[in-house]
Order: C-alpha cells, then sequence, then structure tokens
C-alpha cells in the first residue's frame, strides 16, 4: 500500500473556547503521518452557513456532536480509507457526494470539515512540510495584515451593545510581528483606559473587553480612539478602525428597520446607511463587516455606493464563504471585500474555491476564525497559503487566539527575506481610499 493513503480516520467530542461540544478528526496514513482538525463554531451564525448538526435534546444543552462524530466513523471514515490523502479536491468531492445536500445538513459541516481540516493537515505532514507551504507551494509568501478585536460586543457579549466587535487594523508596521505589537500596546492602554471609567475588566467571546456599563454604540467607537492614541499612535495612520456590525441580529425583515436595543432607537434602511457614513466621516474607520443584514441586498448596495471607494465593507453573513453567493455580490456590486470562514461552507476545496472567485474579481478575502475557536491553527496557513492578505482571529487575549497569531509570527520569521506583509497596501492597492 502507497504511504500517502488513508489507513484511519477517527473521530471524537472535544470542547470549544466557550466550553460547547465540537467535533475533532484524526485522519493516518500508511507511512505513520497523522493529522487533525478541530472545528470551531460561531456564535452569530448566517442563516445561509452550511449546517452544524448538533445532537439536540437535553444533554449538553442539546449541543452535542456525538451524531456528528457517529457519521465521520461509520460513513466518512469507510469512504475515505484507502484514498489518496494529497488528492485534497477528490476527498473534499466524495465528502460532498456522500452527503448529497446544498447545506451538508445530512452528515454535517462539522462532521466534513474535521476530516477535510485533517487530511490536509496529514498531507502536509507526510511531505515533511508545513501546511501553507504544501497548500501554497513557493509562492505562499503574504504574511497577513490582522484585523484584532479590542472590545467585544453583540452576541459575543451578551448583547451588552449591539454592535459586535469593535477592532483595529495597524497601518504602519512594517511586519506583522511589528503590527502585532502595536495593537497590544492598543489593547493595554484600552484596559488603563476602561479603568479610569470604572468600568469592570472582562472579556467577551474573542478576548475582547465586555462593554459593561456603555450608553451607547458610539462610546466604543470613542473608548477606542482614545485607548490608540494614548497607546501613542495617530489613528487612520498609524492604527484603522474596524466594525463588525452584524445587523443580521437586529434587522427586522418584516419592516426593514435596523433596531438599537441599547439606545432605543430604530433606524429605516436609509438612516442605518447614514448613520455608518456618519460614522466613518468622524472616526478613523477602514473596514465596516455586515453594515447590513444577511437578507438586505438593497441596505448592502445603497452602503456600498456610498462608501464602496473608502472603506473595506466586508461580506460575512451576506455572502457565507458560498460561491454563488459572493459572484451575486460582484454581479451587483455589494460591499468590496468578502470574509472567508470554512465551517462556513465546509471544505477546505470549497474555502479556496471562495478565496479565488473573492481575488479574481478585485474583492479582498479577510480569513475569519469563529467566536467558539480551538487550538488549531489552519487558518493561518489558509491565509498565507492563499496569499489572501488580512486574518481576523479574535483579540490579543485568550489561548485559543493567540495560538494563531503566534502561528502566524513563527512563519513570518520562517520566510525570512521571503516574506511580505502589504500592510496599508492591502488596502490602498485595491483602491480603497484609507487614512494613511
Amino acid at each position: 500500500m502507497e504511504e500517502y493513503v488513508i489507513k484511519a480516520v477517527t473521530a471524537r467530542q472535544i470542547y470549544d473556547s466557550r466550553a460547547n461540544p465540537t467535533v475533532e478528526v484524526d485522519v493516518v496514513l500508511h507511512d505513520g503521518s497523522t493529522g487533525r482538525g478541530m472545528v470551531p463554531s460561531g456564535a452569530s451564525t448566517g442563516i445561509y452557513e452550511a449546517l452544524e448538526l448538533r445532537d439536540g435534546g437535553d444533554h449538553l444543552g442539546g449541543k452535542g456532536v456525538a451524531t456528528a462524530v457517529r457519521n465521520v466513523r461509520e460513513t466518512l471514515a469507510p469512504a475515505l480509507i484507502g484514498m489518496d490523502a494529497r488528492d485534497q479536491k477528490a476527498i473534499d468531492a466524495t465528502m460532498i457526494a456522500l452527503d448529497g445536500t446544498p447545506t451538508k445538513s445530512r452528515l454535517g459541516a462539522n462532521a466534513i470539515l474535521g476530516c477535510s481540516m485533517a487530511t490536509a493537515w496529514a498531507a502536509a505532514a507526510h511531505r515533511r512540510m508545513p501546511l501553507y507551504a504544501y497548500l501554497g507551494g513557493a509562492m505562499a509568501t503574504t504574511i497577513p495584515v490582522p484585523m484584532i478585536q479590542i472590545i467585544g460586543g453583540g452576541a459575543h457579549a451578551a448583547h451588552a451593545i449591539d454592535v459586535q466587535d469593535f477592532l483595529v487594523i495597524p497601518l504602519s508596521a512594517p511586519t506583522f510581528a511589528a503590527g502585532y505589537e502595536m495593537v497590544v500596546n492598543v489593547y493595554m492602554a484600552a484596559k488603563k483606559v476602561f479603568e479610569e471609567k470604572s468600568k469592570p475588566l472582562s472579556v467577551a467571546d474573542e478576548g475582547g473587553f465586555w462593554p459593561t456599563g456603555f450608553t451607547t454604540n458610539e462610546e466604543g467607537l470613542a473608548l477606542l480612539t482614545e485607548s490608540i492614541v494614548r497607546a501613542g499612535y495617530t489613528p487612520g495612520k498609524d492604527i484603522g478602525i474596524a466594525l463588525d456590525i452584524a445587523s443580521s441580529e437586529f434587522y427586522d425583515e418584516k419592516t426593514g428597520t435596523y433596531r438599537f436595543s441599547l439606545e432605543n432607537r430604530t433606524f429605516s434602511r436609509e438612516e442605518f446607511v447614514d448613520l455608518l457614513v456618519d460614522w466613518v466621516d468622524r472616526y478613523t474607520i477602514i473596514s465596516i463587516e455586515d453594515g447590513a443584514s444577511d437578507v438586505d441586498w438593497e441596505g448592502a448596495r445603497l452602503l456600498t455606493e456610498k462608501l464602496g471607494d473608502r472603506v473595506q465593507l466586508i461580506g460575512d453573513d451576506l455572502f457565507t464563504t458560498n460561491v454563488d453567493r459572493i459572484r451575486k455580490g460582484i454581479d451587483e456590486h455589494t460591499y468590496n471585500s468578502v470574509l472567508i470562514k470554512p465551517n462556513q461552507i465546509g471544505t477546505i476545496t470549497e474555502t479556496f474555491e471562495a478565496i479565488a472567485v473573492t481575488k479574481n474579481n478585485g474583492f479582498l478575502p479577510v480569513i475569519s476564525a469563529r467566536s467558539g475557536e480551538t487550538e488549531d491553527a489552519i487558518i493561518v496557513h489558509l491565509a498565507i497559503a492563499s496569499n489572501a492578505g488580512q486574518l481576523k482571529v479574535g483579540s490579543v487575549a485568550r489561548s485559543e487566539r493567540t495560538a494563531k497569531w503566534n502561528e502566524a509570527i513563527r512563519i513570518e520569521e520562517a520566510l525570512g527575506d521571503s516574506a511580505h506583509y502589504p500592510s496599508a497596501k492591502v488596502f490602498t492597492d485595491a483602491g480603497i481610499r484609507i487614512f494613511n
């Protein structure tokens, strides 16, 4: 038997960073090479995402994944054993065909993705190569610009405020390591600002500060700006602000309105777009994610008309790493960037296809973690393998986050002079007029 052929596939239930069950898969090749995939999960999930199969019932709050694990062991494993682990496309196509549903709802996207991830890791181990180099080849040299949460809100902080993430992006750093250090300085400055304003120091799901005692959503922007200055940086020149609005969480499809519960304010589609434009005018915001709901294409188009050449506009819930939805956004001139999450679509192959369609049509891909994460650093390798240019993982706190940021630091060091870090040019080269 050839040494690169899959010999064994097994799965188990493990736990993510929110203490929720998730799927872990091991793939073993005939030469003993082993790969392990640990599947993340989201809190604010889009309605068009591939299905994360949960057991339901009372056990573990209905979030158990015993069914998905059984599907790996009894259905996927027998099909994969004997296949060439180096043929990722064939591996993933086999699993998609076995499932046979548009959203991978029969076997579960978490079961399928676990196998897909583990196979990639095993094949790289067989080749004795880092995963980014195995998947991307000699041209995989772009270290992604980090987008890092400082304040977590929305579904990541029990909806203490409506806006989900207040993040920063380093713009003047020459390397990833230097940029990450800048963000750490901002995080530490924010901690002092929180203390001075007598706000409790607790962290949200992704490691950013929990927004206790906020009276408006805009307070997060003011506090973040103060933290950037306190850290010794110039907002808009050294550090830019990014927002994940996650507006699907507070959109009413029946009335076509958006509602900030914190402020007891309801906005029409046009009023909500105008609010975001006003924030961009008054703060150094260079990126906005999900500024419109996942069913509000008209709102997304309107936002793009007003801000599409000034800031990065990321579609997450609207696109859900789905090539057909991304193509619709491109055709309808909706947003200018796509958030890429492997577990939204369910396989490594489909993830790379989504990145390729995004890049080939002039949109910017942003590779992203989920709020429920593991120590698996595969998204760092996917970002570098695809030369995506940007990576969003969460904050600088909590080890499931730092496992990924630290991996990027190591890879940048390993690549040495071959490493390319685009910094602010990742935006300006795409024709987005950010403050720099």
